[in-house]
């Protein structure tokens, strides 16, 4: 389980107006906002960042000044996949040491969307324990049983952070993870295709046709 909340797009209008500073072509944009407050790329703009962006990283660092920010409320084994991004990327989580105990354990505080029957019927078992360890730090104030939780507690455990990535961070992760195993990578990479122009400036997919 995944989701994806409260997607941000910030900086277009910097961004490809830093990508002509090189040139000094500055007169050739013809981007605009719309009165929505969306950016629209123009036919001038968007020639040259699809010619920067198959050009390579080196010509595409424009894609770097534009932000993404999104809350994930995704399983700890999968944050741990996530962890190897680091370079240009911020993430503030929930605090499981901190806020572990402060409300009670239910299933749906845990991924179990591909459990079949009787390993839901296992995963209740370990719930009710959690939820019995908790009971009893919150009665003794034992650390002992706070130790119990976060040592026991399983990897299906959902978190939520809220991540700034860029839409050069993107390119790498769509790439590397489009045909994991995981279906939380798919439903990340679902995710990233509907970014503003993600068709050209991540996915590459206008490439393609």
């Amino acid at each position: 389980m995944i989701k994806l909340e409260r997607t941000s797009v910030m900086n277009f209008e910097n961004a490809v107006r830093g990508a002509r500073n090189p040139m000094n072509s500055w007169d050739r944009m013809d981007s605009y906002t719309d009165e929505a407050g969306n950016f629209v790329f123009g036919e001038n703009d968007m020639g040259l960042a699809v010619r920067l962006c198959r050009s390579g990283t080196d010509h595409r660092k424009f894609l770097r000044q534009i932000f993404v920010s999104v809350d994930i409320t995704a399983p700890l084994y999968w944050w741990k996949e996530y962890d190897t991004y680091k370079v240009a990327t911020v993430a503030n989580s929930t605090s499981t040491m901190h806020k572990v105990h402060a409300k009670a354990f239910e299933m749906d505080d845990f991924s179990h969307d591909h459990m079949d029957e009787e390993t839901l019927k296992q995963m209740q078992h370990v719930i009710d324990y959690l939820e019995h360890l908790r009971g009893r730090y919150l009665e003794t104030k034992d650390k002992q049983y706070w130790y119990d939780i976060i040592q026991f507690l399983p990897s299906s455990y959902n978190q939520m952070r809220t991540c700034t990535f860029n839409y050069e961070n993107l390119i790498g992760m769509y790439h590397a993870r489009k045909t994991h195993k995981l279906q939380e990578w798919h439903t990340f990479c679902d995710w990233v295709r509907t970014l503003p122009y993600a068709a050209q400036l991540i996915t590459f997919e206008e490439e393609a046709k």
